[in-house]
């Protein structure tokens, strides 16, 4: 059932609603990492590059869709923040309406444009089939995992974020036999990673619909609310397409990174690919606490209450930052150990643990500034101030950019991984500045 986020001390109603997510997005990482490593063991070292390199795809393709659908769930948690029932429910079948016209246009523009935009990034020859094999059928199931995450996004909006987690640690487990099923009996190769992943999210989406129908009727809209509301559309959209940008901004630019590291050949690409998983992996709690400040600015924003909405994020930041330097010391004690999951016995992993350890060792530096602009953004967010969020993407865009375009011009491998920490240093400084500045103009407008 929905929880209220406007009562009770900031920092323990942070941490109980952040851990489910935290716990569920480790599950979604998860089956991302086995998908990774039965693909490394099963069908090859190429195969896992092949499926690495699209990485940076997905995250452009799927980040905007996400972007654009968790937009559209912030004016739903503001409502149900002032207890007005009837317009939360409002804003659900607007959000769904919306959400299936950005599925129709992404699932079309990504499928034409696919192979220009591997061969634009680089991906090396001996890989390029599979990577576009898995990123197509990846692409293909755009409606599954914008509707998981479209419906994973109104249950934390009201408070749930139990039922999320329950939906997708059963689809984790189901990913995982449906990787087995496919790549290891079937013989599917990527392609059937990606099937794997498709319909375990669908079936994910299924399980929160009902539920939601069955258990939310503060998300069920009535047969009359069917049908786009320009106010709320409006809205919708103004929160929404910020949040696509950023993703998509961002994306763009990890997806030069992506091609300035791609230069160095598929062993480079296979060694930042499974650094990268455990990269992922570890920052989730950064994904996890910024789900979290949305839903509870929005929340606090919706009651009025702004003093609760700065002591939220004084308290998440404390959180983050003991978050922050575990994370840091397991990704660089543990790294050696982790790496072999990725691989078969007969690969050297001294040709790629190089690679692996520059990039994940220059990344736990940055760990706190990327906790600061995922819990500033996010609040901000939830206050409705979407066009915050493109501004910070446009600053990590600038920086990556720049950090992998001198490495290209030096030839420093170091310089074209460190993107991703620089970004993140640039971004969180800036993201700081920003939220001041909201909260003061939130402020005045109250006056």
């Amino acid at each position: 059932m929905g929880a209220t986020l406007t009562e009770g001390r900031p920092f323990k109603i942070i941490l109980k609603f952040m851990l489910p997510l935290l716990l569920g997005n480790i599950f979604q990482q998860f089956y991302n990492m086995v998908d990774t490593i039965i693909v490394g063991k099963f069908v090859g070292a190429n195969a896992l590059a092949a499926v690495g390199s699209t990485g940076t795809i997905m995250f452009l393709v799927l980040g905007i869709a996400n972007g654009m659908t968790t937009g559209f769930t912030v004016l739903t948690s503001q409502k149900y923040g002032a207890k007005l029932k009837d317009e939360t429910r409002a804003t659900v079948s607007n959000g769904i309406i919306l959400s299936g016209i950005v599925i129709i246009v992404l699932t079309v523009l990504s499928l034409v444009f696919m192979p220009a935009i591997l061969k634009l990034m680089n991906t090396p020859e001996d890989i390029y089939e599979d990577a576009y094999s898995y990123i197509s059928v990846i692409c293909m199931g755009i409606v599954a995992l914008v509707f998981y995450n479209l419906f994973s996004a109104f249950l934390r909006a009201i408070g749930n974020s139990r039922v999320p987690l329950y939906t997708l640690i059963f689809s984790a487990l189901l990913n995982i036999v449906l990787d087995i099923v496919f790549i290891v009996y079937f013989q599917m190769g990527v392609a059937g990673a990606a099937w794997a992943t498709d319909i375990s999210q669908g079936i994910a989406a299924i399980l929160c619909m009902v539920y939601i129908i069955r258990k939310e009727p503060v998300l069920t809209p009535s047969a009359d609310m069917w049908r786009l509301n320009r106010r709320y559309t409006r809205s919708q959209l103004y929160i929404g397409i910020p949040m696509a940008l950023q993703f998509g901004i961002t994306a763009s630019g990890t997806m030069i990174m992506q091609s300035a590291i791609n230069i160095y050949g598929s062993v480079a690409v296979a060694g930042f690919t499974a650094a990268g998983k455990v990269q992922n992996l570890l920052t989730q709690g950064m994904m996890s606490i910024g789900q979290t400040m949305t839903s509870y600015s929005g929340q606090n924003f919706g009651k009025g209450d702004l003093d609760r909405v700065e002591y939220g994020v004084k308290d998440a930041m404390k959180i983050m930052t003991v978050y922050s330097i575990a994370a840091a010391v397991i990704a660089f004690f543990a790294m050696p150990y982790i790496m072999r999951l990725f691989f078969a016995a007969d690969v050297d992993l001294t040709e790629l643990m190089p690679w692996a350890k520059t990039y994940i060792i220059e990344c736990i530096l940055a760990y706190i500034p990327l906790s600061a602009i995922f819990i500033f953004r996010n609040s901000m967010q939830g206050c409705g101030y979407g066009m915050t969020a493109m501004m910070l993407g446009i600053v990590e865009f600038l920086t990556r950019l720049a950090a992998a375009l001198i490495s290209i011009r030096i030839g420093s491998y170091a310089l074209a991984v460190g993107s991703d920490p620089l970004a993140w240093l640039t971004a969180g400084v800036v993201s700081v500045v920003l939220f001041i500045h909201v909260m003061k103009d939130l402020r005045r407008k109250v006056k």
